[in-house]
């Protein structure tokens, strides 16, 4: 079986870690964003009534023929 070689790390992933290393109070800043904008509870019942209002959408809504039939 071949070996794998992980040891890539892409420019992006350097710059990043560099940048993290030279201010790392973006740490915080990181974690305060993630938690407003994605760490949040779900509720089932709210989940449940958008998922069951939603409007079902034509195959195609930007075809220049359509004319809001």
């Amino acid at each position: 079986m071949a070996e794998v070689n992980t040891s890539f790390v892409s420019d992006h992933t350097l710059w990043m870690n560099e940048q993290l290393a030279k201010n790392p109070e973006w740490v915080e800043d990181q974690k305060a964003g993630r938690a407003l904008w994605w760490d949040k509870k779900q509720d089932v019942e709210s989940t449940t009534r958008n998922l069951q209002s939603k409007v079902a959408q034509k195959p195609y809504p930007y075809d220049v023929n359509f004319f809001g039939e």
